[in-house]
């Protein structure tokens, strides 16, 4: 059985979504070692979603419960928040909602930004990070690679692939606004990952031609070297005074810990101060002309400083807002500003999700009676072995003989195997298991079958479901 337990930007605070983030790498294999049943795990954790897709083993009737509330208590372990938080903020989906849940996501459908293309992405890794740490199950392998072709179904059939955008580029047009020349604008980017990539991508879409980058592990003099722009020195000195002197400052780094906050840009702004004659005038801290609109501070105009935080957990301090002249704006600000859903092109693809989800738990309904066609077929073997065997004993060891059994045995397979898939697709696998029993004295327990969407209840409610 097929669970999903989601915190996302809807159902959750971001600084829920950031401390899950942090602890997410170590969440898979604790969740599987926490509950026997639990065959497999696979965590998706991005700026703006913490989700947990797990393989319950367990026979059908069995409340999966006990198991969602030990995969809890381990996200809990790895995460350090609370489990009461969790079972309040999670949402559980298992059985046959799970496919149409993550075929959502993968296609964008669930982002903030509706559309936006880095989901897919992400989706494809956190398979690929599961199958590494060999948290991963066949099923959970199905799932997964069903999605990725899902995605790229939608994209490609509907409008909503171009439509989307990123993140990077939504907070760019938020900024758009404070800037009056991309041109002449200097940005500090920090970070050498993904991001960091599209994020250079989108800024030279924009006329950005100044850029330095700054990387807290040390790889920006690689990253710098390959994208032909300026790396700065890893010591603190020089990152404070290019942070005094950038105009726009984009983080996007998985650093664990503020790399940008207010006591630097404060020392950046002394250095800056210390180079320059007391008596003159300071109209910019970036330059000559500034490229984004000034805001007076006393006696003097301060450039207004952009400061972009896409960083989960944040990169940025919160109290950089306190420094005269600047402006954050991050993630849970940009959440707030995401364009609505264009309506026909969202419609469509939900369409074809839901479509490719059904396909998906059709085949994993007729999939489910698989042991008990196992069985029945093992039944009419044996006794065709049997038969075959009295055959030869009473001196008849013909072809034809044997030829003539096997197809009427399969002939008599035939019925029972076609009324396998057809039960398994209705959700009546009781029948066929009923019927073998009462003909056949066959009797098959099966793995738990396609349940829906529920609440999370709480954690002394967990036999409710039994």
């Amino acid at each position: 059985m097929l669970i999903c337990l989601s915190a996302n930007h809807k159902n959750s605070s971001f600084d829920v979504l950031e401390k899950l983030s942090v602890g997410a790498d170590a969440a898979a294999g604790g969740m599987l070692t926490g509950h026997h049943a639990l065959s497999g795990a696979v965590v998706v954790a991005t700026c703006n979603r913490f989700e947990a897709y797990l393989d319950l083993d367990e026979p059908f009737g069995v409340s999966p419960l006990p198991a969602v509330y030990a995969a809890i208590d381990a996200v809990s372990a790895s995460t350090g928040v609370s489990a009461d938080l969790l079972r309040d903020t999670l949402d559980l989906v298992h059985g046959n909602g799970v496919a149409e849940h993550l075929f959502a996501v993968t296609s964008g459908l669930e982002s903030v930004v509706v559309g936006e293309g880095e989901i897919a992405g992400q989706v494809r890794r956190s398979l690929e990070e599961a199958r590494a740490k060999g948290t991963t199950s066949p099923e959970l392998e199905r799932l997964f690679q069903r999605a990725s072709q899902t995605s790229r179904g939608v994209k490609n059939r509907t409008g909503i692939g171009a439509a989307g955008r990123s993140l990077v580029r939504l907070s760019l047009e938020l900024a758009e606004s404070r800037v009056t020349d991309w041109a002449h604008t200097r940005v500090l980017l920090v970070g050498t990952g993904r991001y960091a990539g599209a994020s250079l991508a989108a800024l030279r879409d924009l006329g950005v031609t100044d850029v330095r980058v700054y990387s807290p592990s040390g790889r920006a003099v690689r990253f710098a070297a390959s994208h032909d722009i300026a790396a700065v020195p890893t010591d603190a000195a020089a990152l404070a005074a290019e942070s005094a002197l950038a105009d726009l400052i984009l983080t996007c780094t998985t650093a664990e810990h503020h790399v940008i906050d207010a006591g630097i840009l404060t020392t950046g702004r002394a250095l800056l101060a210390a180079r320059h004659s007391a008596a003159a005038p300071v109209a910019s801290l970036s330059g000559d002309t500034p490229a984004v609109r000034s805001c007076p501070v006393g006696d003097t105009e301060i450039a207004r400083q952009l400061v972009i935080d896409l960083g989960l957990p944040r990169n940025v301090d919160p109290d950089v807002s306190d420094v005269p002249g600047v402006e954050l704006l991050d993630l849970e600000t940009i959440r707030i500003h995401a364009p609505l859903e264009q309506l026909n092109a969202t419609s469509e693809a939900r369409k074809l999700v839901g479509r490719a989800a059904k396909k998906f738990s059709a085949v994993a309904e007729e999939q489910s009676l698989a042991p008990a066609v196992v069985a029945l077929r093992s039944y009419v073997f044996d006794i065709l072995d049997a038969e075959i065997e009295r055959a030869h004993a009473r001196g008849d060891n013909s072809e034809q003989t044997e030829s003539a059994l096997r197809h009427l045995t399969g002939v008599l397979l035939h019925t029972p195997m076609v009324r396998s898939r057809e039960l398994a697709r209705a959700g009546e696998q009781a029948a066929f298991l009923g019927g073998l029993e009462a003909l056949f004295g066959i009797d098959v327990t099966l793995p738990e079958l396609g349940a829906e969407a529920a609440h999370l209840p709480a954690a002394g409610d967990a036999t409710a479901a039994s």
